[in-house]
């Protein structure tokens, strides 16, 4: 089956909130927070939803940025997700991330753009590559 997620590039400043991976697809990989969109959300309901678990985080100013066909062929399980992805920023500039999830992150931090940590999580590094950039 096909499933979807809502990922968000968080900005603050020229920063992004990444966090490293504890999962089977992407293992130990830096990544955007985001999850599976729930039955009868909507995009931006699902990106706050996950920030929230994840993060502990409230965002604002939601927009989807770009969708993309992401399919997992080298993984232990094969999977194939389309991933929409969102930009937001906090609702409180002063709040900090927590990691909420430790069983899924490893911890959650701010990186400048141009100095992202390695390795990416491969749809993000692809992204990157091809000289996307997420701030506005």
């Amino acid at each position: 089956a096909v499933e979807v997620a809502v990922v968000v590039f968080l900005l603050r400043g020229k920063k992004v909130l990444l966090g490293r991976r504890r999962s089977s697809v992407g293992h130990s990989t830096f990544s955007l927070p985001g999850g599976h969109l729930e039955f009868g959300e909507s995009f931006e309901e699902c990106a706050s939803r996950e920030l929230k678990e994840e993060t502990g985080l409230g965002i604002k100013q939601m927009e989807v940025l770009t969708v993309k066909n992401h399919i997992f062929l080298k993984e232990p399980e094969p999977a194939h997700y389309v991933t929409i992805f969102m930009r937001a920023v906090l609702a409180n500039p002063e709040q900090v991330p927590q990691n909420l999830e430790p069983h899924t992150c490893d911890g959650w931090d701010w990186y400048g753009w141009d100095n992202l940590p390695k390795p990416l999580f491969w749809p993000l590094e692809k992204m990157v590559q091809a000289g996307f950039n997420p701030f506005p």
